[in-house]
């Protein structure tokens, strides 16, 4: 009796092992198995990411869960700030970081990028009746800017570093306040945060210059750690959902009008 009892119980065993692998490699086991991804942003630059209320929102953060599901990713969106987005990738503290990061070659010897996913470039955010209508028109003028971006290295390079004019602020919803308030004649920032500001806010009359001969087209990337793994799975989930069309639908949803993919596949192929 014992032998066959113990018999007995060992095939219960084996069937519910062989059970467990059967449910392991269908769909529900495949999902738990998922790994979730730890996202750090910086969640005061609207519309690429922002607060609403306690939720972490904005083009960037769909972008990315877009291509995290293709991918295969579950993620944790964490708003850290701005200089401490660079800390925690090198660091290894975060997995990856999605906060309109421009990619350029001295963040590369730090840091891995993604392949490019927006085209931007810096504008001018004005009153409708200042007198500025380029670049060369900021000479002499204060202009505000969010630290340690494009737009303060634009300034830089065509004010002088460290000239008195150029007013930083840690985010451009600062920035832009202290143009409404006076204290600056205008804000040079991405076309996107500009843009969709000015018109979001037509009360405030303001208008927007762009001028490409002064400020070059930039794209902005994923940014991971030196030697991740991560890089390979996103390049390829990124190229699908531009090609699949998830990535325009996303953009007509946040910017209203429809993403040059023809100059962002061109950088791609060009950054492979």
């Amino acid at each position: 009796m014992k032998k066959r009892f113990l018999a007995i119980v060992m095939m219960a065993i084996m069937a519910l092992v062989v059970s467990a692998c059967g449910t392991s490699s269908g769909g529900g086991g495949s999902e738990a198995e998922k790994k979730e991804l730890r996202v750090v942003t910086d969640a005061a630059y609207a519309p690429f990411e922002y607060m609403e209320g306690d939720k972490i929102v904005g083009f960037d953060i769909d972008f990315l869960k877009a291509a995290a599901k293709e991918a295969g990713y579950e993620l944790k969106f964490e708003n850290v700030g701005w200089d401490p987005i660079f800390v925690e990738i090198k660091s290894k503290r975060a997995d990856l970081a999605v906060s309109s990061i421009s990619i350029n070659d001295e963040r590369k010897q730090t840091y891995n990028f993604s392949l490019p996913y927006f085209l931007s470039t810096n504008k001018i955010l004005v009153r409708e009746d200042s007198d500025i209508k380029s670049a060369a028109d900021l000479k002499g003028k204060v202009v505000a800017v969010q630290n340690g971006t494009t737009g303060q290295e634009a300034m830089d390079k065509l004010l002088g570093k460290n000239n008195k004019d150029i007013k930083k602020f840690d985010n451009n919803n600062l920035a832009i306040m202290e143009m409404l308030s006076g204290g600056a004649d205008a804000v040079v920032a991405d076309n996107g945060v500009v843009e969709v500001y000015a018109k979001n806010n037509p009360n405030e009359k303001l208008k927007v210059i762009e001028d490409s001969g002064s400020f070059e087209a930039e794209y902005y990337g994923i940014l991971f750690p030196k030697g991740t793994n991560l890089k390979a799975d996103f390049d390829k989930a990124i190229k699908t959902i531009v090609e699949n069309g998830t990535y325009e639908k996303i953009y007509l949803e946040w910017f209203g009008q429809e993403p040059n993919l023809e100059m962002l596949k061109a950088e791609q192929e060009a950054s492979e």
